[in-house]
């Protein structure tokens, strides 16, 4: 490593400055470097990482690399795996050249010209996702206990099933909060809640209940909002009576007259954006007799973030009106974060359970065709239609913005299943999930004596 900074220093002497230095603009490099770092690339335990190669980061994957503010910092890289990779600092404006093939190396050298907290990554397609991210720490960095509200649902939350009893008089009492929610670590975004959740609260009743709606809108909140139920018949579904000032709660009540699964939502102008911030969640209409039993029961919902900041990017994250009238988000989610369902919140089964997920498309933009990588769903009851036959042996479905399906599928084989929008670019955008799967592995179901790979989706 010597070496190779005094090479920079003899290189740049000569007039000379290596491709990944000079792409960063030689008047903000100095040649020589205060700190440098060799990482190698590793397929290790399914995922791709970077792991240290000397010195205190020895063997350790993704490892913290601390810096002094100001100082010039090399890192190398090494292959050694044969996959194509690179590594960049973003926040500093360092990337490297693409490394290809065993033993093949690479250097960045930029001035860590500010404290605070920044990834390196390798930028392939996908790499990142799949493990490849590590923290360069620049100056006396102070870890800071966040403020931030875990906004994340937990899917496990479904309510109690009907189950066969007769039409009774249901209330429930919904809160409009906006609140400064973790997006994901070491960012955060100021959502729009029903009762402080992304999506709001699963709402369970039977078809033929009488429903009162007690809709309060917090009293520091600065907007007004509303809510509209696509289970209600009557004036914008609720939304034409609910429009509540900060401090005021409005009330309706209406009667179920169709079994299903539906969505609710924020109906106060401009919607899409009340939507996308977070305002919505779903009712369940079980239909006379209650839905047939199951072993676990979840509740996903997938959402958009349209903000001004790049999706990545650390620190408050603004909302902008622009990409949400172009329809494009910077970040999508299942249940409120980029890693509610990965890592806030576990969803388990065991083999041979019968498992049934209620999801729906809060948007308010994209449609879903929603996937669980390595299952086949046994039934779909298709844009949550209770009274038509279920379609059977499904592999995606679609789900539009504002609708909803009813999936229930056996699990026969123990593993990671992962849940997605089968529009796969979106899982670089956060939209992934995790359905674990518990119990004793059938080789005449599945058999390889290969190690399985995390990084394919598994």
């Amino acid at each position: 490593m010597r070496n190779l900074v005094l090479l920079f220093a003899l290189a740049a002497a000569g007039g000379f400055i290596p491709h990944d230095v000079a792409a960063q603009g030689a008047a903000s490099v100095t040649p020589i470097a205060d700190v440098t770092f060799s990482l190698r690339t590793e397929i290790t335990n399914g995922q791709m990482v970077f792991i240290g190669n000397a010195g205190p980061i020895k063997d350790v994957v993704n490892p913290d690399l601390r810096v002094a503010e100001g100082a010039v910092v090399a890192i190398t890289i090494t292959n050694n795996d044969g996959a194509m990779h690179d590594i960049a600092v973003p926040e500093f404006d360092a990337q490297s050249d693409q490394l290809v093939g065993v033993g093949s190396a690479t250097t960045i050298v930029f001035r860590a010209t500010k404290s605070g907290t920044f990834e390196y990554i390798c930028t392939i397609p996908g790499h990142k996702l799949a493990g490849m991210a590590g923290n360069l720490i620049v100056g006396d960095v102070k870890e800071v206990v966040s403020t931030a509200l875990d906004v994340a649902k937990n899917p496990a939350e479904v309510g109690t099933p009907v189950g066969d009893r007769g039409p009774e008089h249901v209330t429930y009492d919904l809160l409009t909060t906006e609140v400064e929610g973790r997006l994901s670590d070491g960012s955060t975004y100021r959502y729009w809640t029903f009762d402080n959740t992304v999506p709001g609260p699963f709402l369970r009743i039977r078809q033929g209940d009488t429903v009162t709606i007690n809709l309060k809108n917090a009293e520091d909140s600065i907007n007004i909002h509303s809510v509209d139920f696509h289970s209600v018949t009557g004036p914008g579904g609720g939304a034409a009576v609910t429009q509540v000032r900060p401090g005021e709660t409005k009330s309706f009540t209406f009667k179920a007259l169709h079994p299903g699964l539906f969505v609710y939502h924020c109906a106060t102008p401009m919607i899409a954006h009340h939507i996308s911030n977070g305002m919505y969640g779903m009712i369940l209409v079980e239909p006379e007799g209650g839905l047939p039993a199951v072993d676990k029961e979840y509740y996903v919902m997938q959402g958009e973030l349209y903000t001004a900041q790049k999706h990545g990017s650390r620190g408050l994250q603004e909302f902008s009106v622009d990409k949400l009238l172009d329809e494009k988000p910077e970040h999508l989610m299942f249940n409120g974060s980029m890693d509610a369902l990965t890592k806030t919140f576990d969803m388990n089964a065991d083999v041979g359970e019968e498992v049934r997920i209620f999801f729906g498309v809060g948007g308010p933009n994209l449609t879903s065709s929603f996937h669980l990588i390595g299952e086949v769903f046994d039934r779909v009851y298709n844009l949550a239609s209770f009274t038509s036959p279920p379609l059977t042996d499904v592999q995606t479905t679609l789900v539009p913005p504002g609708g909803a399906t009813m999936v229930e599928f056996k699990v026969d084989y123990p593993g990671k299943y992962i849940l997605v929008d089968h529009a796969l670019s979106r899982a670089e955008k956060g939209l992934t999930g995790i359905l674990t799967v518990h119990g004793e592995a059938d080789a005449t179901i599945f058999d390889s004596d290969e190690t399985i790979d995390a990084a394919s989706g598994h």
